[in-house]
C-alpha cells in the first residue's frame, strides 16, 4: 500500500492545467473560481457620510441652539453648511462641506426650524467627539485596491463586494465536468423495489451532491454492469466527455471488480491501493489524457476518499488558490484504542463537551459500509498509521 501522504503528492502533482476562462454575470457566480484579480475603480462610499439619522454640525457648535439650513437624504448632493446653522440629515447621507460632526437625533431637540444640540459632555452614552457618526470616504476600498484575487472561490460575500464597486461581471475558470459511473449488478435505484441481494445506490447520489456542492458539474453516467466490456466501453464514452472519471466500486480484487482492467487497457492505471482507512482500493490513473479516480464501493470509505483525495485534487484542477486540503485543527481524543493500525485511520466523531473542554468523540460502529455514522457525526478524526492514542491525546479534526 502507499503511503497516503505520498498519494496525495502524486495526485497533486498529476493536476492538469485550469480549463479555459470564461465571462459570467454576478448574479450566476456563485461558487465559480475567480481567474483573473479585480482591481476598484472606485472609492467605497464615494465621500464622507452619515452613519445615522440626525443633524450634521460643526463640532463647535455644540451646546447651542442652531437653525436647521437643509435637509439632507440619502443620494441628495448637499450644499456646504452654512456656518451657524445644522442640517438634518439621513443615514447614508453624504455629509456637507463645512460639517465636522453628526449628532444622533435621539441626542438633540427638534424645535420649529431649529434644533438644540447638546454639549459635548452632556450625551448620556458617551462624550461626543469631534468626527462622530461620519463614515469616512473610501474606509471600505479606495480606487486601485485589489478586491478580490484571482482563484478565489467566490462566496455570497465576495459578489456583493464586486458589486459595491460597480462590476457586473467577472472572469472566471469553466466549472469542471465530472463524469459519475456506479458498478455493481447489486445496485437498486431509490424508488425501485431492490430484488433480493440487492442494495440501494446511495453513492450515486452522495457524490452527485458533494460534486454540485464543491462547485463542479456532475455528469451522472448511470450504473455499469458488472461485465469487462460494458466497463470498457463506458469508461471510453466518459473519458471523452468529461475532466475527470470517477466512479465507485470494481476497482479490487474480486472476479467481477473489471475497472483496473479496462482502465490500464485504456490508458495507464498510476495508483491503486493507499494505505487510508476506510479507502484502501481507492485508484488514480488516465483514460487517453482524462484523470480518472476509482473509489471504494462502501458508502463512508466513499465520503472519506473524496474529502481527503478527490476534492483537493479538484480544487487545484479548478484553478483555487491556496492550499486544496482540507482545514484540520487539533482537539483531545476522547477515547482511546487498543493496538496501532497499520493505515491512517479517519473516524467518524462528534465535538462534546463545553468550550475548553471538549473532547472528540467516536461512533461506536466505524464500519465502511454506513452512513447512518456519517449524518450523526460532526466530522473526522485523524489517526496515524502506526499510533496508539490515548485519552487526551491531539488528534488532527477535519469538520465536514
Amino acid at each position: 500500500m502507499m503511503p497516503l501522504a505520498e498519494a496525495q503528492a502524486r495526485l497533486l502533482a498529476n493536476v492538469p492545467p485550469p480549463p479555459a476562462t470564461e465571462r459570467c454575470p454576478l448574479n450566476a457566480a456563485l461558487n465559480m473560481v475567480l481567474a483573473e484579480t479585480v482591481t476598484s475603480t472606485v472609492t467605497v462610499p464615494p465621500s464622507d457620510n452619515s452613519a445615522v439619522d440626525g443633524y450634521a454640525v460643526r463640532y463647535a457648535d455644540l451646546g447651542r441652539v442652531l437653525p436647521v439650513s437643509q435637509r439632507i437624504p440619502a443620494g441628495a448632493v448637499p450644499a456646504p453648511l452654512v456656518p451657524g446653522s445644522a442640517a438634518r440629515i439621513f443615514t447614508g447621507a453624504a455629509v456637507p462641506a463645512e460639517a465636522d460632526t453628526v449628532l444622533m437625533q435621539e441626542e438633540c431637540e427638534a424645535l420649529d426650524g431649529q434644533v438644540r444640540l447638546p454639549a459635548a459632555s452632556s450625551v448620556k452614552t458617551s462624550p461626543v467627539k469631534k468626527g462622530a457618526n461620519i463614515r469616512r470616504a473610501g474606509q471600505d476600498i479606495r480606487a486601485g485596491d485589489e478586491v478580490v484575487s484571482a482563484g478565489t472561490r467566490l462566496s455570497p460575500r465576495h459578489l456583493g463586494l464586486l458589486a459595491s464597486v460597480g462590476v457586473a461581471e467577472v472572469s472566471v475558470y469553466r466549472p469542471l465536468r465530472v463524469a459519475l459511473l456506479s458498478t455493481g449488478d447489486e445496485l437498486a435505484e431509490p424508488g425501485t423495489a431492490a430484488a433480493p441481494g440487492q442494495i440501494y445506490n446511495s453513492n450515486r447520489y452522495l457524490l452527485h451532491a458533494l460534486l454540485a456542492e464543491a462547485g463542479m458539474i456532475p455528469v451522472d453516467l448511470g450504473r455499469v454492469a458488472d461485465d469487462y466490456a460494458a466497463t470498457h466501453g463506458a469508461l471510453a464514452s466518459a473519458g471523452q466527455r468529461c475532466d475527470l472519471v470517477l466512479t465507485t466500486g470494481g476497482v479490487s480484487v474480486g472476479e467481477e471488480d473489471h475497472m483496473r482492467a479496462a482502465v490500464a487497457a485504456l490508458g495507464s492505471l498510476d495508483l491503486w491501493r493507499v494505505a487510508i482507512k476506510p479507502g484502501k482500493p481507492f485508484a488514480f490513473g488516465h483514460l487517453g489524457d482524462t484523470p480518472f479516480m476509482g473509489l471504494p464501493g462502501n458508502p463512508s470509505a466513499v465520503l472519506v476518499t473524496f474529502m481527503i483525495l478527490v476534492l483537493p485534487w479538484l480544487r487545484r484542477a479548478q484553478g483555487l488558490a491556496g492550499d486544496p486540503m482540507p482545514p484540520c485543527v487539533g482537539l483531545p481524543a476522547g477515547f482511546s484504542t487498543d493496538k496501532p493500525g497499520k493505515r491512517e485511520e479517519y473516524l467518524r466523531v462528534q465535538v462534546v463537551g463545553e468550550a475548553g473542554q471538549q473532547r472528540l468523540q467516536p461512533h461506536p460502529n466505524q464500519s465502511s459500509g454506513m452512513l447512518s455514522s456519517a449524518c450523526w457525526a460532526e466530522g473526522l478524526a485523524v489517526v496515524p498509521a502506526g499510533r496508539v492514542v490515548r485519552e487526551g491525546d491531539v488528534l488532527g479534526f477535519i469538520r465536514f
